[in-house]
């Protein structure tokens, strides 16, 4: 890749309005980012893989205003630029948090990710990278089954099924833009999104969610449909590593992240 574009990067931490994390009250803090995993607070994992890589430039914190300090302390014992990492108050939903993250830096490509991504890999930021610096609007990181199961046999339990494979998803978005916000639209609502049929019907049209539920369409021809139904270039960026599926949900995935986080990537 020729002198890629420096990519800005979406860190989401925010609790859901109105909950507390069942894993964070189990470890006795206010979120679940700030979980011990490995010795460091989860996100520090997050952090650090971002903030070292080359192509990574400005870095955003979405997250309540009452958990600033306790990143800022996090950050702190991060070898980084006192500018490069700062937080940004959430709002009440995905879609809003990444627009105000994104309001407060300079147009291009950026990346969206999650703070309990613990074994997010150098490859696939190269990937996303690669990916934006192309003609995609959109980029949504995704890996193979038998790639994930690799990586761990019990690390990811819900695969989306494709006449081409089964996929999980590696919660890592990519936009080309902030044209590309809209595609953010998708996501109001949070993680409820999937769970509501009507939302779902009205932003991929009926004919596409029929095929993406039976599983008749590859994931390539899955997200060209869906990108001529929203006016926006969306692409997957298929990673051959499965640790980047795996995150922390619940305890389960917390043990086993925190055995993976502390080993080299393969």
């Amino acid at each position: 890749m020729n002198n890629p574009a420096p990519m800005n990067v979406v860190v989401l931490a925010a609790q859901r309005p109105g909950t507390v994390d069942p894993l964070a009250l189990a470890h006795h803090v206010s979120h679940k980012c700030l979980i011990p995993t490995a010795g460091r607070p989860l996100i520090a994992h997050v952090l650090e893989t971002l903030s070292s890589h080359p192509f990574v430039n400005d870095i955003r914190v979405s997250i309540e205003r009452h958990a600033f300090d306790d990143i800022a302390s996090i950050v702190g014992q991060l070898e980084v630029s006192s500018d490069q990492i700062q937080c940004i108050a959430s709002s009440d939903n995905l879609a809003d948090s990444v627009i105000a993250a994104m309001a407060q830096m300079q147009d291009g490509p950026a990346i969206i990710t999650t703070a309990d991504n613990a074994l997010l890999t150098v490859g696939a930021i190269d990937a996303m990278a690669e990916m934006l610096n192309g003609d995609a609007d959109v980029a949504l990181a995704m890996a193979p089954k038998s790639a994930v199961l690799k990586a761990h046999p019990d690390g990811q339990r819900r695969f989306y099924k494709f006449s081409d494979d089964r996929y999980s998803n590696c919660n890592l978005y990519g936009l080309s833009g902030h044209y590309a916000l809209r595609a953010a639209e998708i996501f109001r609502g949070g993680g409820q999104f999937a769970k509501k049929a009507g939302r779902i019907v009205d932003s991929f049209g009926l004919i596409n969610l029929l095929l993406l539920r039976s599983g008749w369409i590859s994931l390539p021809g899955a997200m060209a449909r869906i990108s001529k139904r929203i006016g926006l270039t969306i692409k997957p960026v298929v990673l051959a590593n499965g640790r980047n599926a795996i995150d922390v949900d619940n305890d389960r995935s917390y043990r086993i992240v925190s055995g993976l986080v502390g080993q080299t990537a393969g």
